[in-house]
């Protein structure tokens, strides 16, 4: 099995915890520029918990992707997901930010 993905076939796959809840899909990835890793995916759970159309910045360590389900994987309860710091499609937080960096990494990582 190749280990080698375009970013367009991880872009639409599912989010699900391992409670197996569907809690939405990627819309996009975002790259560190300084060394090509890709930092944060970019959630939409908005359809699935009556959040309106807000995306998520998700880091990339607290995501696993099953190849098997094609989805990825977060574990993080439905509930929990609900009190994360979303934000508009047009108007996208600054990820370079240290201290927003911090706030997400800590609230799915830590």
């Amino acid at each position: 099995m190749s280990t080698i993905l375009s970013s367009d076939s991880l872009i639409g796959n599912e989010v699900k915890n391992y409670q197996g809840e569907d809690l939405g899909q990627v819309k996009d990835f975002m790259i560190d520029s300084t060394d090509g890793r890709i930092e944060y995916a970019v959630l939409d759970f908005g359809g699935f918990m009556n959040i309106g159309n807000k995306l998520f910045a998700v880091p990339m360590q607290a995501l696993q992707l099953d190849t098997k389900e094609e989805c990825f994987r977060i574990n993080q309860p439905k509930e929990r997901l609900e009190r994360a710091e979303g934000f508009d499609k047009d108007d996208w937080p600054n990820m370079a930010d240290p201290k927003w960096r911090a706030n997400i990494n800590n609230f799915y990582i830590n």
